[in-house]
């Protein structure tokens, strides 16, 4: 399912929505806001337009275009507010957004509705995409000066930037009520030689802080785990607890109809170190499988790191990806099919 190319973004949505401001504040300013206001407050049906207009701003997320304010909210807030660099740790570190369940996402059971979670996947992702790959995105797009994504015989590949979803695994663990808050952690596990894999979990307000941020984007801190001299771990709380469900996307990465390696879009942005032979090359097309030794959590982020950490979350992502074969058990109704039902 694709999500959206990128390549209109700057060229046409952005000129478009400041034309579109900027009208709309000019013919405000003929307007006598003093007077709507206290006939909207005080004349015939106020109660009425009162309520209405609680019961929008308590469910603004569901209504009409809320989905799409909220993911180009995503890309106009980290294009033109995210620092110039991240420290190479930041990419496997966690974007963290919040949200509320509105009424509208509230199902029979007086719980946020399973579906809707996908839709909460799409901002969160948007929001760790942007701000990590961001500086990738015009660098990539503009292929033919940059170079940087060839073919096998080493021609430059042309085309529109754009980004797909391939597809969303979601586990739910315990329910998010009406009104509640909840917070979304979304960080990349890994990626092969096609996709990008992002995890995101959907975690009680409040009761889960990092150790650090990388940027200025901060909120509250805690104090890192206390670890004995040998190195184990002393007293690990349990994280999961905290946890209302975790989703697994994939997003592939496109200029025109060619598939960018991951690695490139990451690298492009400055967020993989330098590793012999490169990041790509070997049996499965991401670098050469060398025995990677003792790796030191506590080192310095080199290029070992990064792919033992690429290496522990494909274990998790090639479970998920085997799930793409499940469309070969379609064999329409072969033996047959139960009913078709009106109102789907």
């Amino acid at each position: 399912m694709a999500v959206g190319t990128l390549s209109l973004f700057f060229p046409v949505f952005i000129p478009a929505a400041t034309a579109s401001l900027v009208y709309a504040g000019h013919r405000a300013t003929f307007v006598d806001w003093r007077v709507i206001l206290t006939e909207f407050l005080t004349g015939p049906g106020r109660t009425s337009r009162i309520l209405l207009l609680l019961f929008c701003a308590l469910n603004w997320k569901s209504l009409p275009l809320g989905w799409t304010v909220r993911i180009f909210h995503s890309f106009i807030f980290h294009f033109a507010r995210r620092p110039k660099t991240l420290p190479q740790r930041a990419l496997f570190h966690y974007s963290v957004t919040s949200s509320r369940t509105s009424l509208l996402e509230t199902d029979y059971n007086f719980h946020k509705s399973n579906s809707t979670y996908f839709a909460d996947v799409d901002v969160s992702r948007s929001h760790l995409v942007t701000h990590l790959l961001g500086p990738s995105m015009p660098i990539i797009g503009d292929n033919e000066k940059n170079k940087l994504v060839l073919d096998k015989d080493g021609k430059v590949i042309k085309g529109s930037f754009g980004i797909g979803l391939g597809a969303v695994f979601c586990s739910f663990r315990r329910e998010i009520g009406p009104m509640q808050g909840y917070e979304m952690w979304s960080r990349i596990v890994s990626w092969d030689r096609k996709w990008l894999y992002i995890v995101t979990h959907f975690v009680v307000k409040g009761k889960v802080k990092p150790t650090s941020w990388d940027g200025k984007w901060k909120g509250p801190t805690r104090s890192k785990i206390q670890k004995a001299e040998d190195g184990s771990v002393l007293d690990e709380p349990d994280w999961s607890k905290y946890i209302h469900a975790t989703a697994i996307s994939k997003y592939v990465f496109k200029l025109g109809r060619f598939t960018i390696h991951p690695s490139i879009m990451i690298q492009a942005g400055g967020l993989l170190p330098e590793r012999p032979g490169g990041w790509r090359g070997g049996e499965d097309d991401c670098g050469d499988m060398v025995d990677l030794g003792e790796i030191d959590a506590e080192g310095e982020w080199d290029w070992k790191k990064v792919e033992a950490e690429r290496r522990k979350g494909l274990d998790y992502a090639n479970h998920f990806g085997a799930l793409d074969g499940t469309n070969l058990l379609f064999d329409g109704g072969e033996d047959g099919a139960i009913g078709k039902f009106p109102v789907g």
